[in-house]
């Protein structure tokens, strides 16, 4: 009797583990993680997949650019993403970090673009800048006579007269975030090359004149806001003296509240986007783990959603929220990667 009673509670605990191994090992929603920027437009393919019935509607979620990456690329299987959005390319570092880690088949995904817009309050004052100017606001050193020097900028008009006469307040994205990357790239490289000083260093030591250009000021005149723009939207409202930074998309969604800068003699449009004379402008992309699918159903299927016409198109519903849609070529072509799962080649940096 006693040897049924322990062989029946064997039995029970086996069939109760293989249960949970089971349970454990199957995952019918698909895992998105990664960038703010290009979270609203994956929400809303992942929404409209959804609404479909055919599969779950996707978990997305606002890790920022790097965080993503990282999660994305810690391995393979249920227990991962499955894709993560950036609104920058890959890095080599990230790429080797997912090989590492067993993930060797990664699809790049380019899906349109986006504007960086330095922003304030529709109560303060314009501001006409150029990334020569941003960059001797917002970096840590700046070149003078030969060396380089801590930031001795405190208001606008110390660096221009014709800038306003108010104390250079930053408030942005974090390390983590691509957004942040992109600012670094575009901005803060481009104005340190203003400087003959930094355009030497460039030729002679570039992985020096990386660390040097994009090093931001920690003395508090730049302020991390995390991966919430919606808190530098209230922090421009309280503050009119205030400058922040984010995505173009996020700037049409508040442009009742808050204003933005002319760069370099432009402002951020749809337009000024799409034929990137607006000189902040970036392109968007996600990154999908091939080997996830037929892991997790409906992986191909949902990148396939996000690349169609109706959705990245010239007149997709992702337009309607904020982005800019690729070239109609460009666009089809990205398509064709989603239709072949071609993977992507190491990146040169």
């Amino acid at each position: 009797m006693k040897k049924s009673f322990k062989l029946a509670t064997i039995g029970f605990v086996v069939v109760s583990m293989l249960g949970l191994v089971a349970a454990a090992a199957g995952r019918d929603k698909i895992s998105i993680v990664g960038s703010s920027t290009v979270f609203p437009f994956s929400s809303a393919v992942a929404e409209q997949f959804g609404s479909r019935g055919q599969f779950p509607t996707p978990k997305v979620e606002s890790t920022g650019t790097g965080g993503g990456m990282s999660v994305f690329c810690r391995g393979v299987g249920v227990s991962h993403p499955d894709i993560t959005n950036a609104s920058r390319k890959m890095k080599l570092s990230e790429y080797q970090s997912c090989a590492r880690n067993g993930v060797r088949e990664i699809v790049e995904v380019k899906i349109g673009y986006d504007g960086i817009v330095v922003s304030n309050s529709k109560n303060g004052p314009d501001f006409n800048l150029t990334r020569m100017q941003l960059y001797m606001a917002l970096a840590k050193q700046i070149p003078q006579r030969g060396r380089m020097i801590p930031n001795p900028f405190r208001t606008w008009n110390q660096i221009d007269p014709s800038l306003p006469n108010l104390p250079i307040d930053v408030m942005g994205p974090p390390p983590t975030s691509g957004t942040r990357d992109a600012f670094a790239e575009l901005v803060m490289e481009v104005g340190a090359r203003s400087f003959a000083q930094m355009d030497n260093l460039r030729s002679n030591n570039e992985a020096q004149f990386k660390r040097l250009a994009t090093s931001i000021r920690e003395d508090g005149a730049w302020k991390d806001a995390g991966e919430n723009d919606n808190l530098i939207v209230q922090t421009l409202a309280r503050n009119p003296n205030q400058l922040g930074i984010f995505g173009f998309s996020f700037f049409e969604e508040n442009m009742d509240r808050v204003q933005a800068a002319t760069i370099n003699g432009r402002q951020p449009t749809f337009a000024s986007i799409s034929d990137s004379s607006y000189p902040i402008s970036r392109s968007l992309y996600f990154y999908i783990k091939k080997q996830n699918i037929g892991v997790v159903p409906g992986i191909k299927e949902f990148a396939t959603e996000f690349m169609s016409e109706g959705a990245a198109g010239a007149r997709g519903y992702l337009r309607g929220r904020g982005m800019v849609p690729l070239p109609a070529a460009e666009r089809a072509r990205q398509a064709g990667v989603v239709e072949a799962l071609s993977p992507m080649s190491a990146p040169r940096s």
